[in-house]
């Protein structure tokens, strides 16, 4: 469950941009905009001034300190303070320097509400959110993609049980534990047991690297 109230400070040197974020952010309860900025400097000295913020979202461009740069300070100065990266940007070096800087989204400008919604509401769970696009960029890059997430994966299926195989499908389509319990009529606590035994058989650290091995092995 994410927290009643996420409290967010924006950065984008497009002043039209910012207003619209906060536009679109008005409609989304449980979400409140603190302040807004035309550059990461301003926002610093925000997050020295607000002590309780929750989200930074900024643009990867922007004068004088772009977006990777303001995440490696926030994350040095303020680490419980997650970062969400807005970017009309799907080239693989960009999206490899955010994962680096330790971004906790990576959201296209082209986004609707609903998606914005949705990264928000990921992050405020304490999971990480990448667009689609991005997602798809990073399965196509096996080699580089393994060496950013640190995931090893098998090609094999041997290791695996047929509960296993079932429910690898189903998180590669984004169903949720209580979906797959109800599908599967297993219990939530169950289908989460079986997720940490499938992570660690497979030596892999996330629902990206499980999505990976799917596509793979032909899974989905």
């Amino acid at each position: 469950m994410y927290s009643p109230i996420m409290r967010i400070l924006i950065a984008d040197d497009h002043q039209f941009i910012l207003e619209s974020i906060e536009i679109l952010l008005s409609t989304i309860p449980d979400f409140e905009v603190v302040a807004t900025h035309n550059n990461a400097k301003d926002l610093l000295r925000s997050l020295e001034l607000y002590t309780e913020i929750d989200l930074v979202m900024t643009d990867y461009n922007m004068p004088e300190m772009n977006g990777i740069e303001l995440t490696y300070q926030i994350r040095q100065k303020y680490p419980q303070v997650k970062v969400l990266l807005l970017t009309v940007s799907e080239d693989f070096q960009t999206i490899q320097e955010a994962f680096q800087a330790g971004v906790a989204g990576y959201v296209m400008k082209k986004a609707g509400k609903e998606e914005f919604e949705k990264a928000l509401k990921v992050i405020a769970s304490g999971q990480k959110y990448y667009s689609e696009s991005v997602v798809f960029e990073l399965l196509n890059r096996d080699k580089k993609m393994s060496d950013l997430v640190g995931n090893t994966i098998k090609d094999d299926l041997a290791n695996l049980s047929g509960r296993e195989i079932e429910i690898i499908k189903l998180i590669a389509e984004e169903h949720s534990t209580n979906v797959i319990a109800e599908k599967l009529f297993l219990s939530p606590a169950t289908v989460e047991t079986h997720r940490h035994n499938i992570l660690k058989k497979l030596g892999i650290k996330n629902v990206v690297g499980l999505v990976k091995f799917a596509i793979k092995n032909g899974l989905i």
